[in-house]
């Protein structure tokens, strides 16, 4: 070998040597690997994860405002201290410490106006996520009514005016809240011609609904759903 091929070949184990020293060891501080999926399930959910109806009423976050508030002002706004409706939420924050009122009022808006849509337009999927069997089975039957005759529901909404909870129990390990849903909507039903049989869609509606939702406390599972329906004035 000639002298550059020598001199190469030194340059090429020192590098070599120098290399090993600084990546081949450990030192003790090293950061464990990034893992995205131990993130995620401390997290909760993975960042693309889209939440599915179902997750509309789910749960506040455990820190509920309604636990730590003095027990005559944990209601205002929502019942009066004393009264039924603030001794069934009592029981239901007594049993659920993450349940938070006004967080559930919100949730119960959306749901309210997802489920009358979904039923409108004859979303089973959807109906299925938010509601109990019974109920489910209830809008079901109505639904293939309303396919046999070949008609379709034409649905909008205006406003959701008042979400009112009216009522609040624990039945075993469920916990009950009924809502006072008082709303403005466009609503018609057409038949296979197209011709108007029921409903204006022109004209804006009042429309005033008592829901009735409920959740097994005892279930991982914090989700809501629909166990009970009627029409209010």
């Amino acid at each position: 070998m000639d002298i550059y091929t020598i001199i190469f070949l030194a340059l090429a184990v020192f590098i070599f040597l120098r290399l090993r020293n600084v990546l081949g060891q450990r030192t003790g501080d090293e950061r464990p690997p990034y893992d995205r999926a131990a993130r995620d399930v401390l997290r909760g959910a993975p960042d693309n994860v889209v939440p599915m109806p179902g997750k509309v009423l789910d749960q506040a976050p455990i820190s509920s405002t309604e636990e730590e508030a003095p027990a005559q002002d944990r209601w205002k706004g929502i019942a009066e201290a004393g009264s039924a409706l603030a001794k069934g939420l009592d029981q239901i924050v007594a049993n659920d410490p993450s349940f938070d009122a006004r967080h559930f009022t919100s949730g119960a808006k959306s749901a309210y106006e997802m489920i009358v849509l979904a039923f409108a337009n004859g979303d089973r999927r959807a109906l299925k996520d938010l509601l109990s069997t019974e109920v489910y089975e209830g809008f079901d039957a109505a639904i293939k009514e309303r396919e046999q005759r070949g008609e379709k529901v034409e649905t909008r909404f205006a406003s959701i005016d008042k979400a009112d909870i009216v009522g609040a129990e624990m039945r075993d390990r469920s916990a009950q809240i009924t809502v006072r849903f008082v709303s403005q909507m466009i609503s018609a039903t057409r038949d296979k011609a197209g011709t108007v049989v029921d409903g204006n869609p022109e004209k804006l509606t009042d429309v005033t609904d008592i829901w009735t939702f409920a959740r097994d406390i005892s279930s991982r599972d914090p989700n809501w759903k629909l166990v009970g329906t009627e029409s209010g004035q």
